[in-house]
């Protein structure tokens, strides 16, 4: 099982990555997660709308800074219109807004599926392919990779096909989240998905995404899927000193070296979170506010209780936050309940997309334009 990953120039060592999550993975939490890594592995950012992008949203604007630590600095698209695309590559490229940029197919969410966008879209093969060209001659020499779900439903499985139309436009490595877009984020994550991905298209490296909730999961699905990466999402959220444990098991030394914070460790790292964001939002408060929906996670398993946790969630300052969880038992150790799934996990029966979509797999169809969503982070 290699121990690096190559995307173009870049070795990613552990071949490790940080899924981008809409208002989750923006700087300040990449920042987290790098440091409990000691640098390594690839943390990409918040999804950002080409539209947004070349158009120059302010909001955008923001969410591609990086911090002169991160190296390489990897940007998520999300585009629907080829050259919309291509000019968000270039502008990256020319203005060296980024070292990689990573292309966005696996959103199931309805209001990006329903205008044909995200993981409906590889369904319309040479829409796809026409994006990929674009993104790809626009990055110029930055490596282009793609993230992507098997298909819409069962019934349109898209993942071997689109993996192949990478590889003939020049991407250089794919993604797979091992569900469809009908299960959200519900059931299992197919990994025989991602195996039979990385038989297809073994010129280039395969990641595999889903269900890793610890470090051990990790090393497992490369083993099992013969995958040369890990996509790694939800897991962490609340933890990310997830990462330093994913260094620890593919550097050999497995659960002796897994992070196992007493919960005041856990505040500790809270409060710093939460001051991150309010450095990076220029605004304590709003900082804070941000930080909220990140209570659940980091106290998950914790004997805190409801109303603590419902107090936390709706603190309004540092000091505040600080406060409230100084009056917890910050001597308790790390519980075998914060183990295991978190975040969403509901599915879904139905992908709402546009009328007509399934009729033609090979249709040259022009997505709406209302279908390029007009500003980042989801």
């Amino acid at each position: 099982m290699s121990q690096q990953l190559s995307i173009g120039p870049h070795t990613v060592s552990p071949p490790v990555v940080l899924a981008p999550m809409a208002g989750i993975t923006n700087a300040p939490f990449r920042t987290l997660c790098r440091e409990f890594s000691g640098g390594r592995g690839l943390f990409v950012s918040e999804m950002i709308t080409t539209r947004a992008l070349v158009e120059r949203n302010e909001k955008t604007m923001q969410l591609v800074h990086f911090d002169a630590g991160e190296s390489p600095r990897s940007i998520q698209l999300y585009g629907v219109d080829p050259a919309t695309v291509g000019k968000a590559a270039r502008m990256i490229a020319e203005e060296d807004l980024a070292d990689h940029i990573d292309l966005n197919f696996g959103c199931p969410v309805p209001k990006v599926t329903r205008k044909g966008g995200g993981s409906a879209l590889p369904y319309k093969r040479n829409l796809l392919r026409d994006i990929l060209r674009e993104a790809v001659a626009g990055a110029g020499g930055l490596p282009v990779t793609m993230k992507m779900r098997k298909g819409i439903d069962d019934d349109h499985l898209t993942y071997l096909d689109a993996g192949r139309i990478a590889v003939a436009e020049g991407v250089d490595a794919i993604a797979l989240h091992g569900r469809t877009a009908a299960q959200h984020y519900g059931g299992t994550a197919d990994w025989d998905a991602i195996a039979r991905l990385k038989e297809s298209v073994p010129e280039i490296p395969v990641l595999g995404n889903g269900d890793i909730w610890s470090a051990a999961d990790g090393v497992r699905m490369m083993r099992e899927t013969g995958c040369d990466g890990v996509v790694v999402g939800r897991g962490c959220l609340g933890r990310p000193w997830l990462f330093g444990d994913l260094v620890a098991a593919f550097d050999g030394r497995g659960e002796a070296g897994y992070a196992r914070p007493t919960l005041r460790e856990v505040a500790d790292v809270m409060v710093r979170h939460a001051r991150l964001l309010g450095e990076w939002l220029g605004d304590e408060a709003r900082g804070v506010i941000d930080f909220r929906k990140h209570v659940a996670w980091y106290t998950k398993g914790f004997s805190v209780g409801s109303q603590m946790r419902r107090r936390l969630a709706v603190s309004g300052s540092l000091d505040e936050l600080r406060s409230l969880l100084e009056e917890l038992d910050l001597d308790q150790q790390w519980p075998s309940g914060a183990d295991g799934p978190r975040g969403r996990t509901s599915g879904r029966n139905r992908v709402v997309l546009p009328d007509g979509w399934l009729k033609d797999p090979y249709e040259r169809t022009a997505v709406a334009a209302d279908a390029e969503l007009d500003t980042s982070g989801g």
